[in-house]
């Protein structure tokens, strides 16, 4: 059983940058990882994966060209940089590991954190 906790989140102006970070209570070296996130009232949405064998990585096409997810095996972290932030943007950001199935689906994954809350303003 592995435990994810998300930080980094927080009040950020539309144009702006953020950095989340996940941290894993022990290896992820052979999961992939990804952010999914979950504004008011709608469902949880795909944002980004990455894949463990050989770093693929994967976005949906509302954050495509504006955030990069990246991970470190050897310090059991993921991130997901967020630049040019839109309203659009704000939700409650969720990393989860170890996928059974598609990348972009949540039923699919293990493990996941609490969330970080991210609020962009226009």
């Amino acid at each position: 059983q592995v435990q994810l906790v998300e930080s980094g989140g927080g009040l950020v102006q539309a144009g702006g940058s953020l950095t989340l970070s996940c941290a894993a209570s022990g290896s992820i070296s052979s999961y992939t990882m990804a952010w999914f996130r979950q504004a008011p009232g709608k469902g949880r949405e795909f944002v980004s994966a990455i894949y463990w064998t050989d770093g693929s990585r994967y976005y949906a096409d509302s954050v495509r060209g504006r955030f990069t997810i990246s991970r470190d095996n050897d310090k059991n972290m993921a991130y997901l940089q967020m630049n040019f932030l839109k309203a659009e943007d704000t939700a409650v950001y969720f990393c989860a590991g170890y996928s059974r199935k598609h990348y972009a689906e949540a039923a699919g994954y293990a493990y996941w954190g609490r969330g970080t809350q991210v609020t962009v303003s226009s």
